[in-house]
């Protein structure tokens, strides 16, 4: 177990107190890191730095806070940051699900072999107003057709997100003709994308050769 603050000590409540004096407070609980429990030590290094090694370690990202910052249960407040090392690439838009301002979600894919395989539906990203200007190019596309050779999906996830015979009719489907920019934090063994988010259409990429990116 990695310990990284110490909100309550004997019964005090240390809400109030600094992230530093708190640190101090769990140092003195934790003088050395004993397995199986760790102090996660602070990186006193510059932030670029930081992020170099993170994704040179093909971490999610770092988590940030002011050192003067009290605990705000509940809060952003933007004493603490949470700053993820995603990885972006392209993906073909093969439909949607129908949503506010037209959708909820974009479901994208890569071509394999030629055939356009299903891999992850994007709900993140979106403004208001960014989404009802997508829909209205998005909406130009449409197909009765599923363009995905891999769907439906056998069963559900763990989860409840897949795609399966049962959700497929809630979906609109697209001619693979349009290509959008996605964050990604990384792909599951399964295929899919995992914590993806919108960025931009793209109107430079051939949708034949969008395929994964190692």
């Amino acid at each position: 177990m990695y310990v990284f603050d110490l909100l309550i000590r004997d019964g005090e409540a240390l809400h109030a107190q600094t992230i530093e004096r708190r640190r101090e407070r769990l140092s003195e609980l934790l003088p050395e890191s004993i397995d199986p429990i760790r102090l996660s030590p602070l990186l006193q290094t510059p932030v670029d730095q930081v992020l170099d090694w993170v994704r040179t370690l093909r971490l999610e990202g770092i988590i940030g806070k002011r050192n003067d910052s009290k605990y705000e249960a509940g809060e952003r407040s933007g004493a603490w940051i949470k700053h993820r090392t995603n990885r972006e690439q392209e993906f073909v838009i093969g439909g949607y699900m129908p949503g506010a301002r037209g959708f909820d979600a974009l479901l994208v894919g890569i071509y394999e072999n030629e055939r356009l395989i299903f891999v992850a539906k994007v709900k993140n990203g979106f403004v208001s107003l960014k989404k009802a200007e997508i829909f209205s190019m998005i909406k130009k596309f449409g197909t009765a057709k599923c363009p995905f050779t891999n769907l439906p999906e056998k069963k559900a996830s763990r989860w409840g997100e897949s795609l399966t015979v049962e959700k497929m009719k809630e979906c609109r489907w697209m001619k693979p003709e349009l290509v959008c920019q996605v964050a990604v934090v990384e792909w599951t063994d399964a295929g899919h994308l995992r914590h993806c988010a919108f960025i931009a259409l793209r109107d430079d990429e051939n949708p034949a050769e969008v395929a994964r990116e190692a």
